[in-house]
C-alpha cells in the first residue's frame, strides 16, 4: 500500500516474536503507512527502548512517529488512528466500548502470550528453532534453548503454579473474547484496535497444541488466523501436563 503524501515518517523498534510488536505492525499495515523497522538485540531490548523512550519504557514496541515518541501498542494504535481517521481502530458508535476490549487484551490476556510458550517449550525446547522458520533443534541447539529458557523463566517469573492459575483463567478469558465478538467489537468486516490486540495474543498462544481444545471453533481462533496467518512456531502437544488445559 502507499503512503498518504502527508504520511509522517515512522520508524518501529520491535522484537519478531512479540505479539504487541505483531499488533503495530498489523495496524500499520491497515492504515498503509510505511514505517521502517528495527529489531533490536533480543535480551538487551529492555536498555534499548528505555534510551529511546525514557525511564520507565523497557518493553517493545515503540514507535517514532514525525519525531515524536509513542510506546506501547495501544499508543500507537490510537496515534495511528488520528494521522489516518479512515478505516477506523475504534469506530464510532462503539468507539469506548472497543477501546475498553483493547485495554483488557493488552492488560491481562496478553500476560499469557508472554508467559505459556515460555512454560511449553521448556518441555519441548527443541522445538524453538520452529519459531524461527526453521525444524526442530539439532541436541547441540537443544542445549542452547534449555539454558535460554532457564533464564527466560527467571526473568519472567514463570512457574507452574502460576501457569496453572492462567490455564485455569484461559476457558473464560475465551468467554470474553467471545462476548466482545456478539457486541460487534471484534469479528467484523474491518479490524477495529482490539481485533489486532486479542488476535495477536491468540495467534502466540496456538503455537501450543496442548491448547488446541480451548480455541478449537472460537472467534478468538477465526481473528487470531485471519489477521496473523503466518506466524511461525509450534510446540507439539504434550509438553502442558494432562489435565491442566479445560475445553472452552
Amino acid at each position: 500500500m502507499e503512503s498518504s503524501p502527508a504520511a509522517p515518517e515512522i520508524t518501529l523498534h520491535l522484537l519478531p516474536p512479540s505479539h504487541p510488536c505483531l499488533t503495530a505492525k498489523a495496524a500499520l499495515a491497515h492504515k498503509g503507512l510505511e514505517f521502517e523497522e528495527v529489531v533490536l538485540e533480543m535480551g538487551g531490548q529492555g536498555d534499548q527502548i528505555e534510551a529511546i523512550y525514557g525511564e520507565g519504557c523497557r518493553t517493545v514496541p515503540g514507535a517514532i512517529i514525525g519525531g515524536e515518541p509513542v510506546h506501547g501498542s495501544t499508543a500507537i494504535l490510537k496515534r495511528l488512528d488520528e494521522i489516518v481517521p479512515d478505516p477506523a481502530l475504534y469506530p464510532e458508535p462503539i468507539a469506548d466500548a472497543v477501546r475498553a476490549a483493547e485495554l483488557w487484551a493488552d492488560g491481562e490476556f496478553q500476560d499469557l502470550g508472554r508467559r505459556l510458550p515460555w512454560f511449553a517449550l521448556y518441555f519441548r525446547p527443541e522445538a524453538m528453532g520452529t519459531f524461527g522458520g526453521g525444524g526442530p533443534l539439532d541436541p547441540a541447539g537443544t542445549d542452547f534453548a534449555i539454558k535460554f529458557l532457564r533464564a527466560t523463566w527467571k526473568h519472567s517469573g514463570i512457574s507452574a503454579e502460576r501457569v496453572a492459575g492462567d490455564l485455569e483463567a484461559l476457558p473464560g478469558m475465551v468467554g470474553e473474547i467471545e462476548g466482545f465478538a456478539e457486541r460487534g467489537l471484534i469479528g467484523g468486516e474491518s479490524p477495529t484496535a482490539a481485533d489486532f490486540q486479542i488476535g495477536s495474543t491468540v495467534r502466540v498462544l496456538s503455537t501450543i497444541r496442548d491448547l488446541d481444545p480451548v480455541f478449537d471453533g472460537t472467534i478468538a481462533r477465526e481473528v487470531a488466523f485471519r489477521y496473523f496467518p503466518d506466524y511461525p512456531g509450534e510446540v507439539p502437544a504434550g509438553a502442558i501436563p494432562a489435565g491442566w488445559v479445560r475445553p472452552s
